[in-house]
This record gives structure tokens, sequence and C-alpha cells, in this order.
């Protein structure tokens, strides 16, 4: 690979990295070229990019996005080892974990293998992390709930008032049927 190409090639991920709140770092060695294609398309289909990666261009790359250099020290030093794809994608951290748990299931094999993943500042290290990324709830569901918990009280002091708005018509229609009594 020519200065060039790696030069575009370190482009490329900064721009990945800056665009998306979310990637996983994978290992999908001892994989076939047909398994690798397969798993390709599953990203693609769930809105997610696979790139098979150079471990000094990752590395290039998250030096150049020296704001985030501690949120990375980890991926640096543990993860970016031996064959390297990353998954990235916008607004669904969980996409990828099922995407990988639903690819062995299908094919029977341990592969690919999760060697860390990025989610909103956070990092995951190590496959044994897929279970809870997969549990983990994309923004607009946390939103959907927080707007849910926001809006039952309010929901429930207007039923009160109903409810009371309704007894107190009762009692007051008993109370007039008394009278002409």
């Amino acid at each position: 690979m020519n200065r060039q190409a790696k030069s575009a090639n370190i482009h490329y991920l900064v721009e990945q990295f800056k665009n998306h709140d979310c990637f996983y770092v994978i290992d999908a060695s001892h994989l076939t070229v047909a398994a690798i294609e397969q798993f390709r398309r599953s990203c693609n289909e769930a809105q997610a990019i696979y790139k098979v990666v150079k471990n000094t261009l990752v590395l290039k790359a998250l030096a150049e996005l020296s704001s985030m250099d501690t949120v990375f020290a980890p991926l640096k030093n543990d993860v970016l080892k031996n064959v390297t794809g990353i998954v990235f994608i916008k607004d669904n951290a969980q996409k990828p974990a099922k995407i990988i748990l639903d690819f062995r299931k299908q094919t029977g094999d341990e592969k690919p293998v999760l060697k860390g993943a990025y989610v909103d500042g956070e990092l995951f290290l190590g496959d044994d992390k897929l279970e809870v990324l997969k549990k983990l709830k994309s923004k607009q569901e946390l939103l959907g709930e927080l707007i849910g918990m926001l809006q039952s009280p309010i929901h429930n002091v207007l039923s009160s008032l109903q409810g009371s708005h309704n007894q107190l018509m009762a009692v007051l229609k008993t109370l007039g049927d008394r009278q002409e009594a």
C-alpha cells in the first residue's frame, strides 16, 4: 500500500470514528472469504459498515482524534493486535452485538470474536461483553422511557382530578336529588 492509499485510509477511518457514536472491533480471522462476505452482508442489511483494517492505520487515525486519546488508550494497548475488523453503526449500539451473535448461531462457529466496543464514550473490552451490549437500549428507546416516566405523574394527577370531578358531580347530584325529595 503506497503512502497516498494509507493517507486515504487513515482519513476514511478518522471520518468514520467522528461520524459514528458506536463501533465494534472484532477478530474475524479463521473465517472463510464466503463467511466474511456473509457477515458483511448482515452488517449492510442492518445499516452498519464492516471494514477490515490494518492496526497501524487505526492507531494513526485514533492519534488524529487526540480529544479521545484517553478513552481509546485500552484499544491501543490491548485490542489492536492480529487481524482486525471494525463495525461502525449510528444510534443503535445493540445491533452489531445481535449481528455477531446471530452470525455465530447460523455458522455454528465462535467467530467473529469481539475484541472491544466503543459506545457513547464507554469502552467494553472482551468477547464476554456481547450479552451486555446486546441488551443495551437505543437512544430512542431511552428517550421514550424518560418521556413516559415524566408524563406518568402528570397523567396520574389529571386522572385523579378527572375522577374527583366525576365524584364531585355525583355528590352534587345526590344532594340535589335529596333537596327535591
